[in-house]
Formats: structure tokens, sequence, C-alpha cells
């Protein structure tokens, strides 16, 4: 398996979506919980890596061994097919890197207590059964849902705990300013599977994945990528007024005309190899420039 096939697998380009969000908890503990945790925050992003890339390795085994289009979606489209991977290499590579994930994730259990026990088999157990059984998550009309709230709140309410947990408290407003703070990538997040179901729509259906765009049809699915875009710029308004979050994030407003523009081509074509890689491009850069003028907005109050 040659590097570019494996990173293909674990879909690379899509790790922002879990990268990011724990470098937002980072900028938030620190700016409005007063603490951070270099250590323990170097060894929770080598596990949530680890085991973000063996749920990608296991949406991608699950479709490939319970394909229906056996002729044309699994020989063609899917990468274990296509590139003539061994189906049991990549089933006991990505067993491997959960059991790697979680020996590290119960080491952290053992240094901050049992809140990170709950927070971490929680999205364990979305992480498996968003690929994995007889429904995956990823296939029904929960999955934009579990993916946002899982990898854009949880991921951030992990980082903020680790980094602060000796002094966290669990009330109902700490969770609040860090919902708010995050809801940006929770949307944003949501959206790649929204757009991606979006493209997929018949293809889904032809293997028997029945998701929200079954539902509510392809036009009011694209109109519910474009609502939540604006959402986001919303919540960054919010966090500011609120003093969750620095002045300086609101410079994220200035890619407004960037998420309208890439709205737009997905609004105007829903092809996957063409279209879809706009939903990536507004996370991608949507989240990037939150954390950066975030960290600059710290960096900026302390130099005052």
């Amino acid at each position: 398996m040659s590097v570019k096939v494996f990173l293909e697998l674990v879909e690379i380009k899509a790790k922002t979506a879990s990268v990011l969000p724990a470098l937002l908890g980072s900028c938030l503990s620190y700016y409005y919980f007063h603490s951070v945790n270099w250590s323990l925050m170097a060894l929770f992003f080598v596990a949530m890596l680890l085991f973000n890339m063996a749920v990608d390795m296991l949406d991608n085994y699950h479709d490939y061994t319970h394909a229906v289009d056996t002729a044309d979606y699994q020989q063609n489209t899917n990468i274990i097919g296509r590139e003539k991977l061994n189906p049991r290499l990549v089933f006991w590579l990505l067993v491997s890197f959960v059991l790697v994930a979680a020996l590290l994730g119960l080491y952290l259990v053992s240094q901050v207590g049992w809140p990170l026990l709950a927070m971490g088999v929680f999205c364990f157990a979305v992480g498996i059964a968003y690929s994995s059984g007889p429904f995956p998550l990823s296939g029904l009309p929960v999955g934009e849902f579990f993916s946002g709230f899982t990898m854009g709140f949880m991921i951030t309410l992990i980082s903020v705990y680790l980094n602060a947990y000796q002094h966290f408290v669990w009330d109902p407003f700490s969770l609040l300013v860090i919902f708010v703070v995050a809801l940006p990538d929770e949307l944003w997040i949501s959206n790649l599977l929204l757009a991606n179901n979006i493209c997929d729509q018949q293809e889904d259906e032809d293997n028997r994945r029945i998701t929200i765009v079954h539902f509510i049809g392809k036009k009011w699915a694209l109109r519910a990528f474009a609502v939540k875009n604006g959402l986001a710029f919303v919540a960054l308004g919010l966090a500011v007024g609120w003093g969750f979050t620095p002045w300086a994030t609101l410079f994220t407003w200035l890619l407004i005309p960037f998420v309208i523009k890439q709205t737009r081509i997905l609004l105007a074509r829903q092809v996957k190899k063409e279209t879809f890689p706009a939903a990536i491009r507004i996370l991608l850069v949507g989240s990037l420039v939150q954390v950066v003028t975030f960290a600059l907005g710290i960096a900026f109050e302390n130099w005052l």
C-alpha cells in the first residue's frame, strides 16, 4: 500500500474536522478557563488522529463489504476495490489504530479522572456506530447531527477539560460557553456530510443508505447547507458579544464572501468530484481562520 493510497484510505483531507476543534478547545481553555496542559493535549492529539483514521478506514471497509452494487461501486469506486487492497489488511490495520487510541485514552483517564472516560466512551461508540453495524449512522438521517456534535462539540469539550480538569466546573453555563464557541465547527462539519450525501444521493439509495436527503429532498438539503453556513457566522458574533472569545475572532467574518462563493458552487451543481470539495474548503478555511484569529486575539490582549 503506497502512502498516497493510505492517505486516501484514512481520508486525510478531512482530518481538519478533528484537529482544529481540538486546537479551538485549547484556545478557549487558555482564554476563558485560564488553563492549558500541553503534555496531555499532545497525547490526546495522537489518540484522536489514530481513532479518526480508524473510523474512516472502517467506513470504507463497511461500504466495501456491504456494497449492493458489487460490479461498479465495490470494484471501481470504493478505494479498497479500486486499489485492489486486501480487506483483511485494512481490517487489522484499523483494529490496531483503535487499540492504540484506546490505550492512550485510558492513560489520560488515569491522569484526569472519570469524566474523560465517559466522554471517550461516547465518542468511541459514535465513531464505531458511524461506520459499522446493520445501520451505520453515516447512512441514516441522523448522520449529520452525530458527526457535527461529536467532532465539533465533544472534541472541543474534551480539549477544554484536558487543559483545565483541575478546576473545570460541570455546570450548564460552562457547557453553553463551549457549545457556542464550537458551534461554527459543528455546523461546518455536519455540512461536510450533508454535502457528501447530496452528491451521493443516487449512489446511497442504490446501496440502501437512507440519509436525510432521501427524506427532505435535494432542494431542501441545499437550503439547509446554505442556512447552516450563515448560522456559523452568527455563532461567531455571539461568542465575541458574550465575551467567550476575543474580538479578533470577528475577522473570521471576512470569509463571508468566500463561503458564499463556495456555497453557490455546490448549489449550482452537485457532482462529487467537482463540487463537493467546496464543503471541504469551507470547513478547512473557516475552522482554520477561527483558530488563528482566536490565537492572535489572545496574543494581542496579552501584549496589551
